[in-house]
């Protein structure tokens, strides 16, 4: 019997993975600019694009059977 991924495991997957990435950018960004407007900016822009491309990723990967088991 095939193992399937709800869609709703991936948004909530996707969404806590990008609020790290979005604290490690900003601190990063921060860091190099000591400006709060530069590093909030850029953070929210990048964090829309890539957001959605992670969730396009997970959802692919969902359907590839290669390295998933189903035995107990």
């Amino acid at each position: 019997m095939p193992r399937s991924v709800l869609v709703r495991r991936s948004v909530v997957k996707a969404l806590t993975y990008r609020l790290v990435i979005m604290l490690l950018d900003f601190v990063t960004l921060y860091l190099f600019t000591r400006q709060v407007k530069v590093a909030l900016g850029f953070m929210v822009v990048s964090n829309v694009y890539t957001t959605l491309a992670y969730f396009w990723h997970e959802r692919m990967w969902a359907r590839i059977r290669w390295g998933v088991s189903d035995e107990a």
